[in-house]
């Protein structure tokens, strides 16, 4: 299989155009989120309880692991960089991402793919010290392993398996020593249909970093072939008073989307689906419910100790029918067992957005998704920044002047965080560019190359203005749109803040003339074009943070 290994190329908010002055460089001060989401921040919550989603934000295709009181998650990055983000809990409620499995560093550099290609639906596991994560590289070299004696990193280089062809991934450490991959697959003969999968099982072997012996498919099309259901995925085996469970999705991960079980005496089956399948699902319910989930599925199992069980699972949070700015998110149940099927949810109820806590012993809370404030005080930041090159060092810098972060180069450069509100506030505090440097800097939100917001000062021959630009927006064929320009006043101080207020489906753009008031420049400007379904289906949820370019349009 041809695996290439390119540096990433940036595309946001601009077209490729003008020339400028290389070498541009921007010193950004801060920059502060605070959110909320107003209707169910509104129902009280008690001691005994946790909100979900517990990983709120684009945290799609989530996968744990127990080790011992420890709980870890691994989610899909696709094509945002560090990636494969690892979160550690002892309770299964409060969550600290403790770092990325893939870092910003020259060990494994992803391609130039899109937002919405890369990293798919990984596994984590841990058998004998080792942790392990299998997971799928899409136009990016296919599946591959890598492996931790810890799981902060750092993490091995990649084993590729150029044999294993598909995506979803799972591996499954059996109790008689053996080792076993399921995934996705093209079906065995011709595809029936659009979405038609099979989900095929072959057995691993650690000591030789290799797959051996044939494929078997497990399950051909899903629950009811009859019926043609699409997009059988995200499989995966756990074993329980001597029965194999496979668990996956089904429909697509949209309206239709679902979890399902199946179960067998050996691995290799045949595997019989259960009598109340699927075992989560939002698909039935009234789409004019209030405060709806949508999309639930591609969920993983954990056992607690006492043989209890519980569930992580992706949905999303619509502000309108099928759009979310969030992306897919991860969320968590109680698992119930009847007869010797687990089920997560009961068909046709509601996935609760307060639940009754595990019982485990209480952690504490140590990071505050709602509200926070970055100085760029460190020579290094935390694991949840994103971008879309590798490595930061060149374009990025915090050491040059203290208290900042200075990006730099040319073309474009952006560093920014999940957005994880309905509504937030996205702020930042900018040194004014120098009138010789043409470009553009401030915020960006982008969900991806096709759909984003910029807001910030645009420097040019004619001086400096204030500008907001979408890329995106129905009826302007991706067009870089110009909704709002104005020229730049002179400031009272060399500083100037921005600020992008996103309210789930309307954003308004704001400045300040260093420590002064805030002045609304535009109001109300659609922010459904950040969108997971808005025109397009996208894998990812809006990202927000700052951005700087020496080209324009």
């Amino acid at each position: 299989m041809l695996r290439i290994l390119l540096p990433f190329a940036l595309a946001l908010l601009i077209a490729p155009a003008a020339l400028a002055a290389p070498g541009n460089s921007v010193e950004f001060l801060s920059m502060e989120y605070q959110g909320s989401n107003p209707d169910e921040d509104a129902l009280p919550i008690t001691d005994n309880e946790y909100r979900n989603p517990i990983l709120p934000g684009f945290q799609p295709d989530p996968s744990i692991v127990r080790v011992g009181k420890d709980f870890y998650v691994v989610n899909s990055s696709f094509g945002w960089i560090p990636g494969l983000p690892i979160y550690h809990s002892r309770d299964l409620v409060n969550w600290t991402q403790i770092g990325n499995a893939i870092p910003d560093s020259a060990d494994f550099k992803l391609p130039a793919v899109g937002i919405n290609r890369g990293i798919f639906a990984p596994t984590i596991r841990h058998h004998k010290g080792l942790f392990y994560i299998i997971t799928t590289c899409i136009d990016c070299g296919g599946n591959f392993i890598i492996t931790a004696k810890n799981p902060k990193g750092p993490w091995s280089k990649p084993i590729w398996l150029d044999t294993v062809t598909g995506i979803d991934p799972d591996l499954f450490f059996d109790t008689d020593g053996r080792v076993w991959i399921t995934n996705n697959d093209e079906p065995q003969g011709p595809a029936q249909y659009d979405g038609h999968r099979a989900l095929w099982l072959q057995e691993y072997d650690p000591a030789q970093s290799k797959v051996i012996g044939p494929r078997t498919v497990l399950v051909d099309r899903g629950v009811k072939p009859e019926e043609k259901p699409i997009w059988s995925e995200g499989p995966h085996i756990f074993k329980k008073d001597g029965w194999y469970y496979l668990t996956a999705a089904e429909g697509g991960t949209s309206d239709d989307h679902r979890q399902t079980i199946y179960r067998s005496k050996k691995v290799t089956g045949p595997y019989t689906p259960g009598p109340n399948n699927p075992i989560l699902t939002q698909r039935d319910l009234d789409p004019a419910r209030p405060l709806p989930v949508y999309a639930t599925g591609h969920a993983d199992f954990v056992k607690l100790p006492g043989d209890t069980w519980w569930a992580v699972f992706l949905a999303t949070r619509p502000y309108e029918r099928n759009l979310t700015n969030l992306g897919r998110e991860t969320f968590l149940l109680p698992v119930k067992w009847k007869d010797g099927w687990p089920e997560i949810l009961p068909q046709g109820e509601a996935v609760p957005l307060r639940v009754k806590r595990p019982t485990l012993p209480r952690a504490r809370q140590k990071t505050d998704y709602s509200k926070w404030v970055e100085g760029f005080n460190s020579t290094k930041l935390g694991p949840q920044w994103l971008a879309r090159k590798a490595p930061a060092s060149d374009w990025l810098n915090l050491t040059e002047k203290p208290g900042s972060l200075v990006l730099r180069g040319t073309g474009p450069q952006f560093i920014g965080q999940r957005l994880r509100h309905r509504n937030a506030d996205i702020s930042t505090t900018i040194a004014l560019p120098s009138a010789n440097q043409y470009g553009r800097a401030g915020l960006a939100a982008i969900a991806d190359e096709g759909h984003q917001f910029f807001f910030g000062i645009e420097t040019g021959a004619a001086g400096q203005k204030l500008v907001v630009t979408a890329k995106g927006l129905k009826g302007t064929a991706g067009a870089d749109v110009v909704l709002f320009e104005k020229a730049l006043e002179p400031l009272r101080t060399s500083n100037i803040r921005l600020k992008m207020h996103i309210k789930g489906a309307a954003t308004d753009f704001a400045y300040a003339n260093g420590n002064g008031d805030w002045t609304t420049v535009l109001a109300g400007a659609d922010a459904r074009l950040l969108a997971t379904e808005y025109d397009i289906l996208l894998f990812t949820g809006a990202v927000v943070g700052l951005y700087s370019t020496d080209v324009m349009n």
